[in-house]
């Protein structure tokens, strides 16, 4: 498991759409598929997950509830929703949760791949040109490269992946637990402490590098990165 792949979860009951839409957005990164709503809402609040596709109408859970519950807890989690519902009231209730976007039912795979694509952009998941950017450090996510005040360094594998699961959660508050899951895989048999460890190598070369970027750790809670600003 690479921990830059995106991960994206579709939440669809149909099971021929949804197998449709995961060949559809396969090529952006791993794709988890679920089928009910309560399901969905587990899978959610894993933590790991780029950007969502999820239906209104599903069995158990319905979409929207979903949609409420997720904005509160990850309020910059790209969601968007796919629906037969295609009236404006509907659209506007979806919105006025946090939808980010919203696409009716029947609908064209480009279309889709286009939304998602932008949505993923506008997060910074997948940029322009695989760029992440916070304060002196960017990371070129697509070739494997870190620069800080132009310059590179040396990040190899899992350290890459956490530098880069951490910039792209930028201010947000990011658990050990979702780290583990995201970089080895919740069925690891690893040790959680391997996360403890990882953090400490890269803090130490980051700050060898004199990178104006600040991982804090929250005791009992998980970690944060933010940028380095000059008082």
């Amino acid at each position: 498991m690479s921990g830059n792949t995106i991960k994206l979860l579709v939440v669809e009951d149909d099971y021929a759409l949804n197998d449709t839409i995961k060949e559809t957005i396969l090529d952006l990164g791993e794709v988890t598929q679920v089928h009910d709503g309560d399901e969905g809402m587990f899978e959610i609040e894993s933590g790991i997950y780029d950007a969502i596709i999820l239906d209104v109408m599903l069995p158990g859970r319905d979409g929207l509830s979903i949609l409420k519950s997720a904005k509160e807890q990850y309020p910059n989690l790209p969601i968007l929703m796919l629906t037969a519902k295609g009236e404006l009231a509907d659209k506007m209730a979806g919105f006025n949760l946090g939808a980010d976007e919203y696409i009716t039912k029947p609908f064209y795979k480009e279309e889709l791949l286009a939304r998602l694509k932008t949505l993923l952009r506008h997060t910074g998941v997948l940029g322009q040109d695989g760029a992440l950017e916070v304060g002196n450090v960017a990371v070129y996510v697509d070739q494997h490269k870190v620069l800080v005040n132009e310059e590179e360094i040396n990040l190899q594998g899992r350290e890459f992946g956490l530098l880069v699961y951490l910039m792209q959660h930028v201010g947000q508050i990011v658990t050990k637990d979702q780290i583990f899951d995201r970089l080895w895989g919740f069925d690891s048999d690893t040790s959680l402490t391997v996360v403890e460890v990882y953090m400490s190598n890269l803090r130490k070369n980051l700050r060898n590098a004199d990178a104006k970027i600040n991982i804090k750790t929250l005791r009992n809670v998980g970690y944060t990165l933010n940028e380095v600003t000059e008082d």
